[in-house]
């Protein structure tokens, strides 16, 4: 069952795609309708999740399932795994690269490879109050207070010694 994202606990559970490049505005409308539709009809063994998402930046897809409501299985979450991969192939996207990360430079994302963040940061184009996007956090209240982050207070931390 689909709900507005502001009417999901704070303890709900949160996963972040990052993609590759930025959406256009017609893949993005496009995307949001598809993720509408499995929403809506996402099920645990039959019965319906609580659920939202957004797209964020037109780079990051973020689900999200209120688990105080029904909690997810490991076949509900594969479903979802499934349709991110529909939509990878569809729009020519990555979204489950976790050897890539983003940062602000300005209004600009910046999406670069692990190794060419640690470059930079050796290189000081990017410092410990650089803007990172921590897809690590695993709830909507870790969305809203951990997600968009000085680095130097994050897991790119390690990068900046």
């Amino acid at each position: 069952m689909l709900v507005q994202f502001d009417q999901l606990s704070e303890t709900a559970r949160v996963w972040v795609y990052q993609s590759n490049r930025a959406l256009t505005e017609h893949e993005a409308e496009e995307i949001s309708k598809e993720l509408e539709k499995f929403t809506q009809q996402w099920k645990r063994h039959g019965e319906d999740l609580k659920a939202s998402f957004q797209i964020k930046y037109n780079h990051f897809i973020i689900l999200s399932v209120d688990e105080s409501y029904n909690p997810v299985s490991g076949c509900s979450i594969d479903a979802s795994t499934h349709l991110i991969k529909q939509i990878e192939q569809k729009y020519q996207i990555e979204l489950l690269n976790k050897m890539k990360t983003a940062f602000r430079s300005g209004e600009h994302i910046n999406v670069v490879t692990l190794n060419d963040f640690k470059q930079f940061a050796s290189e000081q184009k990017v410092n410990p109050k650089t803007i990172v996007f921590n897809n690590m956090i695993g709830t909507k209240k870790e969305l809203e207070s951990s997600w968009e982050i000085e680095g130097e207070k994050s897991w790119h931390s390690r990068f900046f010694n």
